[in-house]
């Protein structure tokens, strides 16, 4: 994402310059500074949604089709480029909205309602975070599963014994990823709007996902994979916490479409829209319904073509693994979710010694299957480095516009 970086630092440094330069901030420069942050937004989004096309299936009714390109949506890569999208986002919109400005602007009408808004947004977000990371760690509960099983069907020769410990780790496997989202928690149906019980519970990083030795031994069961999952309340609901974090995010009408407002819009947007890719990707706490849990910006937007693009086809991909129960849309999940079905089969169908038309066979689908873990090895723990860089940074604004509203209510406040 370095061309999204350079245009970051451009950006903020020409407004730091000009609201250096003048006290005031004026309506020209004020617009100026918003078209630019629009075209940035358009630009970032176009690029994730600019990806290779994925490689149709193979007509052969046993063979996994070939590895899908890293940039496809919803893969590891992919989630990390979002990650340094919203980054950048977030950091700009924070310049357009702090840096140079009267403190007491930011507290009149209508700032007095979107900004104490945007700020339940972000407490809402962070609960979201929290969430992600902690269904990271069940993701590479899945990884060391599958590298059981592909270190068994790599042995050579390769007997009933290894295809036997192979096909436990598949099943398990298997079974995990596709959990249905009631199976995840109990009692998921209450609680969705992030309360403070479950945020002073949850927003804890300490933890760390060292705790995968049953799993890289084969001893995994699901429900040690489910209990080690979660950290957020009982009743938490991923899919309510989305909803409400969308109430009142309607577009600025009328003057306020041409000021502060719009940017504020349209980064809680890009806040909700971000959370909601996270929420579908990894294994995440009572998801049902969450397709219908975001409101797309007007499709007249300029800024939001590529977003609605983006939700399109994530939300169209949602649809079909709720049905039958998924634990994400991440990628690597859903290729390895076939070639675990297409391997259980081989296994099934095992005698020593393997015909070699589908030892064949199988020994690519285990090349692609050990393909997918050493991305998921090289990825997923960077991906978790992000989504905190990302709770921190929401922290730290949070912090910064409340500091500035209670300078703005000192200077507002009458002289005794």
């Amino acid at each position: 994402m370095r061309p999204a970086q350079d245009n970051q630092g451009s950006f903020l440094g020409r407004i730091s310059i000009r609201r250096n330069q003048f006290v005031d901030v004026n309506n020209e420069q004020e617009q100026e500074d918003l078209e630019l942050f629009q075209r940035h937004i358009a630009d970032r989004f176009t690029e994730l949604l600019s990806h290779p096309p994925q490689q149709p299936p193979s007509d052969e009714a046993n063979t996994v089709s070939p590895v899908a390109t890293t940039e496809q949506i919803m893969s590891v890569t992919w989630l990390r480029k979002l990650m340094d999208v919203f980054l950048c986002c977030e950091a700009e919109f924070k310049a357009i909205l702090l840096m140079g400005r009267d403190p007491t602007q930011i507290s009149k009408p209508p700032f007095d309602r979107l900004v104490p808004e945007m700020l339940d947004r972000s407490i809402k977000a962070l609960d979201i975070c929290t969430a992600v990371v902690n269904g990271i760690d069940s993701v590479r509960h899945y990884q060391r599963l599958a590298e059981i099983a592909v270190a068994a069907l790599e042995q050579r020769p390769l007997g009933d014994g290894n295809v036997r410990r192979a096909r436990r780790a598949l099943a398990n496997l298997v079974v995990a990823l596709s959990l249905e989202d009631k199976e995840n928690t109990s009692g998921g149906g209450g609680g969705g709007g992030g309360g403070n019980k479950t945020t002073e519970r949850s927003w804890s990083f300490g933890r760390r996902s060292g705790g995968s030795s049953a799993a890289s031994k084969g001893g995994a069961t699901i429900g040690q994979l489910k209990s080690s999952s979660w950290a957020v309340g009982r009743n938490w609901s991923a899919a309510k916490q989305i909803h409400a974090m969308t109430a009142n995010l309607n577009p600025p009408r009328g003057n306020e479409a041409a000021g502060l407002p719009q940017p504020m819009f349209i980064m809680s947007t890009v806040m909700v829209f971000v959370m909601w890719v996270l929420t579908a990707a990894v294994p995440c706490q009572e998801r049902s319904g969450l397709a219908n849990h975001l409101p797309v910006p007007p499709k007249h937007l300029s800024w939001a073509q590529s977003l609605i693009g983006i939700h399109e086809k994530i939300g169209d991909e949602w649809k079909k693994k709720e049905k039958k129960g998924s634990a994400g849309l991440m990628e690597e999940m859903t290729r390895m979710e076939k070639l675990g079905h297409s391997l259980i089969e081989f296994a099934d169908a095992f005698h020593y010694p393997a015909e070699k038309d589908a030892s064949e066979s199988a020994a690519a689908q285990v090349a692609e299957m050990a393909e997918i873990c050493r991305r998921m090895e090289e990825e997923l723990v960077p991906l978790q480095q992000q989504i905190r860089e990302v709770f921190h940074r929401i922290v730290r604004s949070r912090a910064e516009i409340l500091e500035v509203l209670e300078q703005a209510g000192k200077l507002s406040a009458p002289v005794v």
